[in-house]
């Protein structure tokens, strides 16, 4: 009997419009052009302006160009998940807001907190309902409003973030096509490293912790760059050894988009030269759980059925993951 697969029948992306440059950045912080390109590879990446527009905004966005891509009317949804560490109020959930803005109703709908990883997690989580059979059509997105939570007066970060927000659907598929595989690790040694520090159960908001700036993102670089090198390069290949995966096996590496050195690192583990890494950080820097979606969206034409393709990323927290998908559109 062939197996049942969630398979990828559907990639959309969605950016805000306002662009933010490096040449502004360098009028805002003692910062370059050359510096951030040659650590990070970032050029530009876009901000989400308005009140009241929240990382839900861009994720309906997203979700209603799936849905019109793919022929989907929104009462054929089984279940939405939204990755994000931005969501729009601590309740009720993101996923609930993008049900509603969409036209998805009486579904179950629930936000995945993973930080860079968050995609990933999500996209195992949904592959196991199409999987056991329950479910016939899930949405998968992964957004974040980075800018909201980012201190544009700390030149160590407020280089790396962008806002955006991509979206997947899947769907049964037993013809070998689909995710094969996945492997999502934590450790939570890594969580001072890469985090903010206020404004959850903790430490809630409060004159102190406003006027100390805990509400905004906190990186010790080097401790973070120096995990993620390890982690999503050995997951990486961990999956691809587990597959009987060569590097000239794998059609595209996929990689979360935080830092082009990282990127490098993995590949070169992975034995796959860079003409087959999807980029697109210098256009969008980090949007966390938005990279790798908005990456399959931008890459989506040069995309064959059956590709392999080897999904990667590293997030705060620790948090780790790397999933194997034999494209099938």
């Amino acid at each position: 009997m062939t197996k049942l697969r969630a398979a990828i029948t559907g990639v959309h992306g969605y950016v805000p419009d306002y662009i933010l440059t490096n040449a502004e950045l360098e009028k805002m912080v003692d910062t370059n052009d050359e510096w951030i390109t040659s650590r990070t590879g970032i050029k530009e990446r876009h901000i989400l302006k308005g009140e009241g527009q929240g990382t839900s905004h861009m994720a309906a966005e997203a979700v209603r160009g799936l849905l019109a891509k793919t022929n989907t009317q929104p009462d054929e949804v089984d279940l939405l998940i939204c990755a994000t560490t931005t969501p729009d109020f601590v309740f009720p959930s993101t996923a609930n807001l993008i049900t509603d803005m969409v036209g998805i109703r009486s579904v179950g709908s629930f936000d995945i907190q993973a930080a860079c990883s968050g995609f990933l997690y999500a996209l195992t989580i949904g592959t196991q309902f199409i999987e056991t059979g329950k479910y016939r059509k899930v949405v998968v997105v992964g957004a974040d409003k980075m800018s909201s939570i980012i201190d544009y007066t700390d030149r160590t970060t407020c280089v790396l973030f962008g806002d955006g927000a991509g979206a997947v659907l899947l769907e049964p598929n037993e013809e070998g096509y689909g995710i094969h595989d996945s492997i999502i690790r934590s450790d939570g040694v890594g969580q001072h490293h890469l985090f903010q520090k206020a404004g959850g159960s903790r430490y809630p908001p409060s004159h102190e912790t406003i006027d100390k700036r805990w509400h905004y993102v906190y990186q010790d670089g080097p401790s973070v760059f120096k995990f993620a090198v390890k982690n999503m390069a050995d997951v990486s290949a961990e999956i691809m050894e587990r597959n009987g995966l060569k590097g000239e096996d794998v059609a595209w590496l996929v990689p979360h988009q935080a830092n082009k050195r990282i990127i490098e690192a993995t590949a070169n583990r992975m034995g796959v030269g860079m003409d087959k890494v999807m980029l697109n950080i210098h256009k969008y820097g980090n949007t966390t759980a938005a990279t790798i979606p908005l990456c399959l969206f931008d890459y989506e034409s040069q995309l064959h059925k059956g590709d392999n393709l080897v999904l990667a990323a590293f997030g705060g927290g620790f948090t780790w993951g790397s999933v194997y998908v034999k494209w099938a559109i």
